[in-house]
């Protein structure tokens, strides 16, 4: 007697569980963003009506995981705000098939002003010894100053306009002196005697001393 009546406790418990049990759904989907309609990858998933168990999207947005109808489901990612399902009750096939689009979420954070200086005295110490940048009639004046003009001729080389104006000059100077005969100043006696003449009065002038 003893035994029947624990299999019929153990029935009506099999029985009372089959009842209260949910059925298993396949969910899958794929997550979008709802201004962009872009994939948005690796977005969390947790099923907050079973323990959190959590899940992810791949990096194509796809996903795939069992449940049980009724079950409330989170969806999570940084910069969007977290969108909640309820798996629908009483679905002809055990799989459902949804379309998920997660807002972005624009957080607005305060502003922050960052110093190069660790201290004020730092920045007192900095502020006195600083060399303001000069103006335009400053830096205007130092590029036309002579030192300036100066170097510019000495390290930028001549275009072409100059070099061509160059070679007229020399090319016009030789065609100027291609008929004068150069003189050597050895030959000219006129040369030494100025010479003679320069040394016999520089003795003159050591003899009166």
């Amino acid at each position: 007697m003893k035994k029947i009546l624990t299999i019929l406790l153990i029935a009506i418990g099999f029985a009372a569980h089959s009842q209260t049990e949910k059925p298993l759904v396949q969910f899958s989907g794929v997550v979008y963003d709802l201004d962009s309609n872009s994939i948005v990858p690796y977005v969390s998933i947790k099923n907050v009506s079973n323990h959190n168990n959590s899940f992810a999207s791949n990096y194509k947005g796809y996903f795939s995981f069992v449940l049980q109808e009724g079950d409330t489901v989170v969806f999570s990612s940084i910069g969007y705000k977290n969108l909640e399902l309820v798996i629908p009750s009483n679905l002809k096939e055990h799989k459902y098939t949804a379309i998920i689009r997660l807002k972005s979420d624009n957080i607005q954070l305060p502003m922050v002003r960052v110093f190069p200086w660790a201290s004020y005295d730092e920045f007192k110490k900095d502020f006195l010894t600083m060399k303001f940048a000069d103006d335009d009639l400053e830096i205007a004046r130092k590029n036309l100053s002579k030192k300036s003009l100066r170097e510019l001729s000495e390290n930028i080389p001549r275009d072409g306009e100059e070099h061509n104006a160059m070679s007229f000059n020399n090319l016009h100077q030789a065609l100027g002196n291609k008929n004068m005969v150069q003189t050597n100043p050895l030959l000219n006696p006129f040369a030494w005697g100025a010479l003679i003449k320069q040394i016999t009065e520089g003795n003159k002038k050591r003899s009166q001393e």
